[in-house]
């Protein structure tokens, strides 16, 4: 994983921070109830992984509850994702006043089945192989953490289509989901090394959400 956050850190803009877990335990309001062992290892590895980063941030460590919907609660003026895989747990953290949205999202390098293929493409969209469709996948999985921040909607893989430039891309909103109009392109950046693949999407606190 050293591999995979040296990699990531160097695509970052300024203002966004990345760490992994430093075994730090889970904060009393942050348990999640009956779990099994391998759910409540990764979700604690998360919230370790958030507070490392909050602290490279400059930010003092703070709880990370899960809401009602699941996703992190972070803490008045931050945002931030968290990603846990296969070998790999990582967290983005940034502050609300330059950062409204962030998504981070990674799976170790694999053939993603072709039955998954249709779930994933939007109208428009292909692609040549199992480690194509993995990538569109990590790519449109953090965009969707991204924008959940301002929408709190849920939607289906094909609201989002893809642009790719090398190892940048554009999702774009195939259909309005506020408050994000139809063809607002989120920019992304993939990250690729021998073992994992993980994609970042950030959307700026004063970023015009309009085509």
């Amino acid at each position: 994983m050293p591999d995979l956050l040296a990699a990531l850190r160097a695509v970052l803009p300024s203002g966004v921070v990345s760490a992994a877990p430093d075994d730090s335990p889970l904060w009393p309001v942050e348990q999640i109830g009956p779990a099994v062992p391998g759910r409540l290892a990764e979700f604690a590895a998360g919230r370790s992984a958030a507070r490392a980063a909050m602290r490279a941030l400059g930010h003092n460590p703070a709880a990370i509850p899960a809401g009602a919907d699941r996703a992190p609660l972070w803490p008045a003026g931050l945002t931030g994702s968290i990603t846990h895989c296969a070998g790999a747990c990582l967290a983005v953290v940034g502050r609300t006043t330059q950062w409204a949205g962030l998504g981070l999202d990674a799976e170790p390098v694999a053939n993603l089945e072709p039955a998954l293929w249709p779930t994933l493409l939007a109208e428009g969209e292909s692609v040549a192989d199992g480690q194509a469709a993995l990538a569109l996948f990590v790519a449109k999985e953090a965009a969707y953490k991204a924008q959940y921040a301002l929408s709190r909607q849920l939607f289906d893989f094909q609201t989002l289509r893809l642009i790719w430039q090398g190892d940048r891309f554009g999702a774009a909103f195939t259909r309005a989901v506020a408050p994000f109009a139809s063809g607002t392109v989120l920019s992304g950046q993939m990250v690729r090394t021998s073992g994992h693949l993980a994609a970042f999407v950030a959307i700026a606190a004063q970023e015009q959400r309009i085509p």
